[in-house]
């Protein structure tokens, strides 16, 4: 089968601090990323993403002695963004419900309007947790 890298030509990373100026930084540096790609019709819709998966990774970070990074990848092939985040805590974010009150839901309702198809899954190497969202071009 292929690797992860032979799937994703196009690949980019920044590690971030657990900080709020983490997603206005993050925001600029995904649309110089998606510009240099040629993708920017992609770009509203990375740009959100990337904002509520950093801000959820930021609150998961909070409570975190000592405060890791916040690591996001972009990877693309040409027709697809795929946005990965990770963040130091282990806790996966809960499922979307309606009433919205759960403090690990937060804009995840966005992500799932916006994305073709988001997830989570544990980090075993690092620890922690990634969320990814998908779009399509």
């Amino acid at each position: 089968g292929k690797s992860m890298t032979g799937e994703w030509p196009l690949q980019d990373f920044l590690e971030l601090g657990a900080l709020p100026g983490a997603v206005p930084c993050a925001r600029l540096h995904v649309r110089q990323v998606i510009w240099e790609w040629g993708l920017t019709a992609l770009t509203g819709s990375v740009e959100i993403l990337v904002s509520e998966l950093i801000t959820n990774a930021i609150h998961a970070s909070r409570s975190l002695e000592p405060r890791s990074p916040i690591r996001l990848w972009l990877l693309s092939d040409k027709a697809r963004v795929l946005i990965l985040v990770w963040d130091a805590n282990p806790q996966l974010p809960a499922r979307v419900h309606a009433d919205g009150e759960a403090e690990s839901g937060r804009g995840l309702l966005l992500v799932e309007t916006i994305s073709d198809q988001w997830g989570s899954f544990p980090a075993q190497e690092t620890g922690g947790k990634a969320v990814w969202a998908g779009v399509t071009q």
